[in-house]
């Protein structure tokens, strides 16, 4: 599968070309205009992942025709879009992304796309990443050594969500692509933002009120996603693996990980709910400990999203768990 996920990232390079031959003869390369809204007055947005989406539907409701890209529970690092997808893209008025690595193959697909009128959000833009450099103690499930193709999936840790206080500022980059791409419904736009970001606010005081009043500060997690948020409430991150999942920690990397658990008493290891759990369950065996989960947002199932556990609430589960695992 890994072996799979490598040659899908080569062959974009030549998927996207065909995609110029499908623009003209299916006379997509014309009537393009930003702010164009449809028959029903709504102005068309893609967004590349899940917490993308339901930011963008915070913030426009129902003014939008809002199409995600990225099916639920897709693993996103490794996904590429089809012919199809980036049609979609080039169609809309506003494309909504992350950035910061998290979707490696947007640069060349907006290479593609002949609108020269789209609105490109890159919603991490403007932000202070954190690093998440592949370590020397980490090695490929395959066992060969990281290939230089890899490097830029891990060169920072995306997943700035995490911290309610940047979720913030992802919506207000939203919401200013929103106001400029339909500027009649702006009023609507920025009254949604307003209300979102006084709940940001609030989501952001329970974490501080909640954590600061736990004893423990170190977290175990299997994948090393939720930097922003032990940086945002005084935690420690120590994580089994890193941001790249094909990647799996030495012996040497394992036994120390499984020392720092005893010698801490963790008793709980957290996974993110939708990467490989083999090696936290491996752990978790060899020390006792309970898994739990702490989700990181980008790839929600649809059970989950019917469920209706858009940002908030699983923000607010995470909080419960991280506050069971610190106690």
């Amino acid at each position: 599968m890994k072996y799979i996920a490598s040659m899908k990232r080569r062959l974009l390079g030549i998927v996207t070309p065909m995609v110029f031959i499908l623009y003209i003869f299916s006379g997509c390369t014309g009537d393009l205009k930003a702010g164009s809204q449809d028959s029903d007055g709504k102005i068309s947005v893609c967004t590349s992942f899940y917490t993308m989406y339901d930011f963008a539907g915070k913030i426009g409701g129902d003014k939008l025709k809002l199409t995600n890209i990225i099916p639920a529970g897709a693993e996103i690092h490794h996904w590429e879009p089809s012919p199809k997808d980036i049609l979609a893209i080039g169609k809309s008025d506003v494309f909504i992304y992350n950035g910061a690595g998290m979707e490696p193959w947007v640069e060349k697909v907006l290479g593609s796309v002949r609108n020269e009128d789209l609105l490109v959000v890159e919603a991490s833009k403007g932000i202070e990443l954190l690093k998440g450099e592949h370590s020397h103690e980490e090695e490929r499930e395959d066992g060969k050594e990281s290939a230089e193709e890899d490097h830029d999936l891990s060169e920072y840790d995306p997943h700035v969500w995490l911290n309610p206080l940047l979720a913030k500022k992802q919506m207000e980059a939203i919401k200013d692509a929103l106001v400029k791409a339909d500027p009649e419904n702006g009023d609507y736009y920025r009254k949604n933002y307003d209300d979102n970001a006084k709940k940001l606010d609030e989501l952001d005081m329970e974490y501080r009120e909640t954590l600061s009043k736990c004893s423990k500060k170190d977290i175990v997690v299997g994948h090393k996603a939720f930097g922003y948020l032990c940086e945002a409430y005084g935690l420690r991150q120590n994580a089994i693996e890193g941001l790249n999942s094909e990647f799996e920690p030495t012996p040497a990397k394992m036994a120390e990980i499984v020392k720092f658990i005893r010698d801490n008493d963790i008793k709980v290891i957290f996974t993110d709910g939708k990467s490989n759990t083999k090696v936290a369950n491996t752990v978790a065996k060899e020390v006792g400990a309970q898994i739990l989960v702490l989700k990181t947002l980008d790839g929600l199932t649809d059970e989950d999203i019917k469920a209706g556990k858009d940002y908030f609430a699983v923000m607010r589960d995470n909080l419960e768990a991280l506050k069971k695992a610190l106690e």
